[in-house]
């Protein structure tokens, strides 16, 4: 596998351009105290997360079998895989395994996908994907580590710096490193990128230390979300190269910044979405004098969901 151009990046945001939304942008220095901080709101996007992005991007730049897709996903890349297929006429199969949690479950059941909880982890669902795949010749969308996904991923930043993106430093959450590898793929270096990771799942902050087939036993709040186990190789290859810096949150951080994004954006997030803004908040990345810093807001399926109960 190849790292997506910056041509590819751009070729992929006018791929999908028709069928994902253009998410706001705001500025504000009323949320954290003393800093002023760009904010990009994905969590609008389609089925609540990025993943919209590159879901789309790969099913329109390759040629879709009889047999349709297939994926395996924590929750929300199956959201956004299963609804791009059928937004495109394609059937669908997900596998999640139960760690995914029931509004999550509901959401991809909304795609109108055809839906297999999996017991245990992701690479259990993983497994089953690949199973299928060989059985039925569905085209594998992976989660995270595919050229077509990161480029799809890295049409966020491109659009972001299309909207006067201003910041030094932008801070990304990180789960198998398809959103951070196509910031990276994008950027080139241009501004400074931290990867944020819970304390309970460090995936990239393991393999940076330990090589890229290391593999970590996730847990905690955001594990649905931001709980692979093993990081994606072409993420991997992008932060060694531009020697990415890893902040490490706890789970009392990211559910205090969950929080903190309610009472002053009025920005209902799930915990993978809060938890860049908790690497600002909790201490885990703190701003030189005088640097520009971003938050990406990247999720918005919590459990329990809105109209949950």
């Amino acid at each position: 596998m190849t790292v997506p151009t910056v041509d590819q990046i751009r070729a992929a945001a006018a791929r999908i351009k028709d069928h994902v939304h253009r998410t706001p942008v705001l500025t504000s220095s009323a949320v954290v105290e003393g800093q002023t901080i760009e904010f990009k709101l994905e969590n609008t996007q389609l089925t609540g997360t990025f993943k919209a992005r590159g879901a789309f991007n790969s099913l329109l730049a390759t040629d879709v079998p009889k047999a349709g897709i297939v994926a395996a996903s924590g929750g929300n890349h199956g959201a956004a895989a299963g609804y791009a297929a059928h937004s495109l006429g394609y059937p669908a199969r997900i596998f999640v395994p139960e760690m995914a949690g029931p509004s999550k479950i509901a959401v991809i059941e909304a795609t109108g996908a055809d839906l297999e909880v999996v017991p245990g982890l992701y690479s259990d669902a993983f497994a089953k994907a690949q199973a299928y795949e060989a059985e039925t010749g569905a085209m594998q969308i992976h989660a995270y580590d595919a050229p077509m996904t990161l480029a799809g991923q890295g049409t966020l930043m491109m659009e972001w710096e299309e909207q006067g993106l201003q910041a030094d430093t932008v801070l990304i959450a990180v789960g198998g490193g398809g959103l951070i590898g196509g910031t990276l793929a994008w950027l080139q270096g241009r501004r400074k990128v931290v990867a944020v990771e819970p304390v309970l799942a460090p995936t990239l902050h393991t393999a940076l230390r330990d090589g890229p087939d290391a593999t970590v036993q996730v847990s905690g709040i955001a594990a649905n979300a931001l709980g692979a186990s093993k990081i994606g190789r072409l993420c991997y290859d992008l932060a060694k190269a531009q020697g990415v810096e890893v902040a490490l949150v706890a789970d009392e951080a990211i559910a205090a910044a969950q929080r903190l994004i309610w009472d002053r954006m009025r920005q209902y997030v799930e915990p993978a979405g809060a938890a860049a803004l908790a690497a600002l908040t909790s201490g885990a990345y703190v701003p030189a004098p005088g640097e520009r810093v971003a938050v990406l807001i990247c999720g918005a399926n919590p459990a329990p969901g809105p109209f949950d109960g």
